[in-house]
C-alpha cells in the first residue's frame, strides 16, 4: 500500500472490485422502496406514514452526501470507506431485526447515511487512474453503480417472494461484511494533502459549486436528467400494472431489462478520454428527450417492448451524461475531487427527489401523458442549457 495514487494505480481487477462495491452499496437505498407494500403494514405504518420506511433512507443518504463525501479530501480514504461499509452493514442488520417502526426507521437512516461510501470510491478511482484512462475507469465503476440501482428492486422482490421481506436486509448485511473484508485486503491507502478543517471543507464544497462555471453546468445537466430518470422509474411501475396488467414479477423483469442501459457507462468513459465530451453530452441529452417521446408512442400503441427500449435508452442517456460529467469535474481541481463530488451529488440527489415527487403528482393527475411530457420538458431544458455552453469550455 502507498499514500499516493500515482504510485499504485488501478488495475483491471481493482476496477472490478470498485464497480461491484459501488453497486452493492448504492443498492441498499432501493430495497425498502421495492417492498414498501409488505414492510409498512408489518411495522404498523399506514397511510402517509408508510412512506417513512423509504424516505428516511433517502434522507440519510442526502445527509451523508453533504457531511461525509467531502471528507474524502481531508482524511485517509481507505479507512473512511471501510467505516462506511461497516456502518451500512450495521444499519441493514438493524433493519432485519427491527420489530417496530421506530427502530426500522432509525436503522434505515444509518443505512442510507453510510451508503455514501460509493460516492467516496468514485473520486478515489479517478485519483488512482492515469489521466489518459480516467474516463474509461470512472465509466466502468459507474456501470457497476447503476447496475446496483437497477438490480436492487428485482432482487428484493424475488427474494421476498421466496423468503419474506426481511431476507433481503439480512442478505445485504452479509454482503456488506464480505465486501468489507475484500476492500480491507485490496484498497490502497490514499491520504489527501489538505490543510483544511472539517468546516472549511464543507464550505469549500459549496464554494466550488457556486464559483466554478463548469461545476455548475455539469451539476445542472445531471440534476435535470436524473430528475427525468427518477420521474420515469417512479411512475412506470404504476403504468405497467394499470395499462399492461403486469404483476410484481413482470415489473421486476421490466426493471431488470432496463439495467441494460448501464452498458453505456464504459462507452461514455472511452469517448470522454478521446475528447468527445461535448458531442457525447449533446447526444445523451437528446437521447433522454427521445426516450420520453418514445414512451408516449409505446403506451399509445400498447407496445411493451417499445416501452422497454425507451427505458434502456433513458438509462443509457443518464449514465452517459453522468460519466462524461464526472470525467470533466474530476479534472477541474484534482485535489478537490471529493468536495466537488459531494456538492455535485447532493444537488443531483435533490433533483432525483423532485423527479419522484413530480411522478406521483403527474401520474395521478393526468396519467402517463402528463408524466412523460413533464419528463420531455425537463430533459429539453437541460439540452437548451447545454446549447448556451461556450465551445471552449470543454475539450471535445
Amino acid at each position: 500500500m502507498t499514500d499516493t495514487p500515482s504510485s499504485h494505480g488501478i488495475e483491471g481487477r481493482l476496477t472490478i472490485v470498485f464497480a461491484i462495491a459501488c453497486g452493492l452499496m448504492v443498492a441498499n437505498l432501493y430495497y425498502a422502496q421495492a417492498l414498501i407494500g409488505e414492510i409498512a403494514p408489518a411495522l404498523g405504518l399506514h397511510g402517509r406514514t408508510a412512506a417513512l420506511a423509504v424516505t428516511v433512507t433517502q434522507l440519510g443518504y442526502g445527509a451523508g452526501l453533504f457531511l461525509i463525501v467531502s471528507l474524502a479530501d481531508l482524511v485517509e480514504n481507505r479507512r473512511l470507506i471501510l467505516m462506511m461499509v461497516a456502518g451500512s452493514g450495521i444499519g441493514l442488520a438493524g433493519m432485519f431485526v427491527s420489530r417496530g417502526a421506530a427502530g426500522f426507521i432509525a436503522f434505515s437512516f444509518v443505512t442510507g447515511f453510510c451508503s455514501v461510501g460509493a460516492q467516496i470510491m468514485v473520486p478515489l478511482a479517478a485519483h488512482l487512474a492515469p489521466d489518459e484512462r480516467r474516463g474509461q475507469i470512472v465509466g466502468n465503476v459507474m456501470a457497476g453503480l447503476i447496475t446496483g440501482i437497477m438490480l436492487a428492486r428485482p432482487i428484493a422482490n424475488g427474494l421476498a417472494a421466496v423468503a419474506g421481506w426481511r431476507a433481503i436486509f439480512a442478505s445485504a448485511a452479509v454482503a456488506m461484511a464480505a465486501l468489507g473484508m475484500v476492500l480491507a485486503r485490496m484498497l490502497p491507502v490514499y491520504r489527501p494533502q489538505s490543510t483544511l478543517r472539517y468546516g472549511q471543507t464543507l464550505a469549500s464544497s459549496l464554494s466550488l459549486l457556486v464559483r466554478t462555471p463548469m461545476v455548475r453546468r455539469r451539476t445542472a445537466y445531471q440534476t435535470l436528467i436524473f430528475a427525468t430518470f427518477n420521474l420515469f422509474w417512479t411512475a412506470v411501475p404504476l403504468l405497467l400494472a394499470r395499462r399492461f396488467g403486469l404483476g410484481q414479477f413482470g415489473i421486476a423483469l421490466f426493471a431488470l431489462a432496463g439495467a441494460g442501459g448501464a452498458l453505456a457507462a464504459p462507452l461514455a468513459g472511452r469517448l470522454g478520454d478521446r475528447g468527445y465530451v461535448r458531442l457525447g453530452t449533446a447526444g445523451a441529452l437528446l437521447a433522454a428527450v427521445a426516450a420520453l417521446l418514445t414512451s408516449l408512442w409505446a403506451v399509445d400503441m400498447h407496445m411493451l417492448l417499445l416501452l422497454g427500449l425507451a427505458a434502456v435508452l433513458l438509462d443509457a442517456a443518464t449514465q452517459f451524461n453522468q460519466v462524461l460529467g464526472q470525467r470533466v469535474l474530476f479534472s477541474v481541481v484534482p485535489k478537490a475531487r471529493g468536495r466537488i463530488n459531494a456538492s455535485y451529488m447532493t444537488v443531483v440527489f435533490i433533483g432525483a427527489a423532485c423527479g419522484s415527487t413530480l411522478a406521483s403528482y403527474t401520474f395521478y393527475e393526468g396519467g402517463w401523458p402528463a408524466t412523460a411530457w413533464t419528463g420531455v420538458a425537463i430533459a429539453s431544458s437541460a439540452f437548451l442549457l447545454f446549447l448556451t455552453e461556450p465551445r471552449e469550455a470543454v475539450a471535445g
